[in-house]
């Protein structure tokens, strides 16, 4: 019998977070989880597709869009279910035992969000996201998604828009149910931009995107 999980990871020039985040999903393959792993590339320059390769990874490339790579990423996966994961996210060990007695439920889910990061800010930050997404069901992508490939069909996939493709895909679907395991995350792009000043620029984005603003229009001001 298959395994039954094909993950998928959207990558542009992320081969350094590649390095790091391929390693921890070894346990799901020596657990019999892991069917297949596929990397949808948005035109990377640097050493990500090189790196896909020599892990054994489907490769599918396209225009850099984040919802447009994980639609075709997730059109190509042939596994009964979906494990979407970020390239900066690394599953803590132990997610696979967690993941596999899931399974069974049927039930869409995600991870627990903590940063590369220590300090007040960062467990604030990760706190609020995993109660956001007890109390509201609403993780965001870099909590990872495990999804039926049934259901993710049935809420039509994630849609091909630059920014809010997971919120969009998450209110689309069944209520997430949030693991204990942990996806650790990179830290980088709060650390740039300051802790409080990113966390409300993320509320502001969510808040305007329920309100209907343009996905496009969010993503050029979330990039400025």
């Amino acid at each position: 019998m298959p395994a039954p999980i094909s993950i998928v990871i959207p990558t542009l020039n992320a081969g350094e977070a590649l390095s790091e985040s391929l390693p921890a999903l070894m346990e799901g393959l020596h657990t019999g989880l892991i069917r297949e792993l596929i990397v949808t590339d948005g035109g990377s320059t640097d050493a990500t597709l090189e790196i896909a390769d020599e892990a054994g990874a489907e490769i599918v490339t396209g225009a850099p869009s984040r919802g447009g790579q994980l639609r075709r990423g997730c059109a190509a996966a042939k596994a009964e279910w979906l494990l979407i994961l970020h390239a900066d996210t690394v599953l803590r060990e132990g997610w696979s035992k967690e993941v596999g007695e899931h399974l069974p439920s049927g039930n869409p889910a995600a991870f627990c969000l903590a940063f590369r990061a220590k300090g007040f800010w960062p467990a604030w930050v990760a706190g609020w996201a995993n109660l956001r997404s007890r109390v509201f069901g609403l993780p965001y992508g870099d909590q990872g998604l495990l999804v039926p490939r049934g259901l993710y069909e049935q809420a039509d996939g994630y849609p091909d828009q630059p920014l809010m493709e997971d919120v969009a895909l998450v209110r689309a679907l069944p209520r997430i149910t949030l693991l204990d395991s942990r996806a650790i995350t990179s830290a980088d792009r709060y650390a740039r931009v300051g802790w409080l000043r990113r966390g409300a620029r993320n509320l502001w984005t969510l808040t305007r995107y329920f309100l209907g603003a343009d996905p496009e229009r969010l993503a050029q001001a979330y990039r400025r």
